[in-house]
This record gives structure tokens, C-alpha cells and sequence, in this order.
């Protein structure tokens, strides 16, 4: 593959250095002759209490409050028509694995790109954060150019390098991100999510818990998924550097179901809670994968 997913040469995104250059050409694209965007602000979020007076709907009032003040109080709401949201980017090692040309990094790296372009497009505030084993920087959500060009500039120093970072503890970050995030937010997650499902269910559960709206995306590497090695392989951890050999025809099946139930357990989960899962591949175009989740989120 000589090019970069999407079409742009090496050559070219390096003169340019910078992921506006790609987020730009994919916004653009997609967001021509639209009058609307697939994302939107969250229309009012509660404000305060105040005692019920005659003629007040009787939908806002709070009856689990009722029940212990035995007085009649409602819910006030305040608009908030804006959106707010963070993008989280995996820079463990494994993220750094790379079967052709584009390592599943840099993959990401473009995910975030288009996300804090498109969103800084229509005004709302984005912030940034990059984790392995735990947080390696925050940018909190302002929607300024200034802050995009920082995000960007971030993204840009983004690295997955081998045996340095650690196994990722993604159910404690992503516990740390919510707790971070103080008011209702979009959150977007990139990462091939190769960790104890159950640890990243219940860090996904902490987003649900406060209202948070999720998208978790999955940046595969295609042999990964169908563990297509050939003779005996020298497998190495990007996690911590370790290497053996094995004879992958003897692994390949007892890999495969364990992917799969993996990944099925995770899409299961987020069907639960609200989540949107989409899967991605290093080894297909990524304009294309990208546009077709937007469109489909923008038909709902």
C-alpha cells in the first residue's frame, strides 16, 4: 500500500505536517450540501429545584424527592444546545503493530483528527486525551482554533513504542476520564481495545453511569483478526518487549474463537449501554470507513 488511507502519499502528509490536512479533506467531503451535522448538543440539562406552584407540569416533578421531603418540588432545566466532548487516544504498544504499511497509531491518529475538525467545524468544545497504562496528557474541551491546532499537535506526538508503556488498564482510565469530565459530554474512544473485557465493561459502565454519550472505536490490524502467519513466527510483545517462536497453524484456531468472543462480548456490552461500536481495519480506506459511520449515525 503506497499511499495513506484515503489517498494522501507519505510524501505529501509530510511536508504538511499535519492532520488538518487530512480532517479537512474528510469533513469537507462528507459535510458538503449537508444542512446538519451528525452530532448534536444534548437540548437542556438540569439546573436546580425549586417548590411545585399550581399550573407546573406535573412531569417535572421529582417524586423520588417527594418521598423523602414529603413536599412537591420540580426539576428546572437550563438549554444547552452546545456540545461538549473529548476524544481519548490508546497509545499502548500493542497500538503501535503495523502488518502493512499503516500502524494502527496512526490509524487513530486520524480518527481524532477528523473528530476535533468536525466538531471544532460547528463551534462546540473538544478536548484530548492520550493513555497507556494510565493518562499521558489531558487538553480539557474549548472549542477555539488555537485549541484545534493544539489537539492536532498533540495527536501528531502520539507514539505506541515497544515494551515501554505497559499492558493497558483501560477499565482505570476510562474511570479516570469520567470522573474528569464534570459535565455531559460526547466521549470518543480509539483503541483495538485489547484488554480484560470485563475491566473495559465496567469502565464503559462509569461514562453510562453519568450520562456520558459514547462512541468506541476499534482500530484492528487485519491479522489480527484472522491470524494469517505462515511457518514457525516470532511473536514479540509490544507490551513488554518479550518474543517467542510458535507455529501459528496450531495457535490459529484457539486464537480466533478467543477474538471473537472477545470482541462479541464487547459489542454486547456496549449494545447494553448506549454505545456505539464501530470496527475498524488498517488495511482498508479510511475515508471510506469513516464516512459510512457518519452517514449511518446521521440517518439516525
Amino acid at each position: 500500500m503506497n499511499d495513506m488511507p484515503g489517498g494522501l502519499a507519505p510524501a505529501r502528509l509530510a511536508r504538511y505536517r499535519a492532520f488538518e490536512v487530512l480532517a479537512h479533506r474528510v469533513v469537507e467531503g462528507f459535510m458538503t450540501g449537508l444542512h446538519r451535522s451528525p452530532f448534536k448538543g444534548f437540548a437542556i440539562e438540569f439546573d436546580e429545584h425549586r417548590p411545585y406552584s399550581p399550573g407546573d407540569d406535573p412531569k417535572h416533578v421529582d417524586w423520588r424527592l417527594v418521598g423523602k421531603l414529603d413536599r412537591l418540588y420540580v426539576k428546572q432545566y437550563e438549554e444547552d444546545t452546545s456540545l461538549r466532548a473529548c476524544l481519548a487516544l490508546d497509545c499502548t504498544g500493542s497500538m503501535g503493530y503495523a502488518s502493512g504499511s499503516v500502524a494502527k497509531i496512526e490509524y487513530g491518529r486520524y480518527v481524532c483528527g477528523v473528530f476535533a475538525y468536525l466538531l471544532n467545524r460547528q463551534q462546540d468544545a473538544v478536548g484530548f486525551m492520550s493513555f497507556d497504562s494510565g493518562e499521558q496528557t489531558f487538553l480539557p474541551p474549548a472549542a477555539t482554533r488555537k485549541h484545534l491546532m493544539a489537539i492536532l499537535d498533540r495527536l501528531k506526538q502520539c507514539q505506541a513504542p515497544v515494551g515501554t508503556q505497559g499492558r493497558a488498564a483501560l477499565g482505570d482510565v476510562f474511570e479516570q476520564l469520567s470522573h474528569r469530565l464534570t459535565r455531559r459530554a460526547l466521549i470518543v474512544i480509539v483503541s483495538d481495545l485489547f484488554d480484560d473485557a470485563e475491566a473495559i465493561i465496567r469502565g464503559l459502565t462509569h461514562f453510562s453511569q453519568r450520562k456520558h454519550e459514547v462512541i468506541l472505536f476499534q482500530i484492528l490490524d487485519r491479522q489480527e483478526a484472522t491470524f494469517s502467519f505462515a511457518g514457525v513466527t516470532q511473536f514479540q510483545s509490544r507490551e513488554t518487549g518479550e518474543a517467542s517462536l510458535a507455529d501459528p497453524v496450531r495457535l490459529r484456531r484457539s486464537y480466533i474463537e478467543q477474538f471473537e468472543a472477545h470482541n462479541s462480548h464487547l459489542r454486547e456490552a456496549c449494545h447494553r449501554l448506549h454505545i456505539d461500536f464501530v470496527q475498524m481495519f488498517t488495511d482498508e480506506p479510511f475515508q471510506r470507513q469513516m464516512a459510512q459511520y457518519l452517514s449511518a449515525r446521521l440517518r439516525r
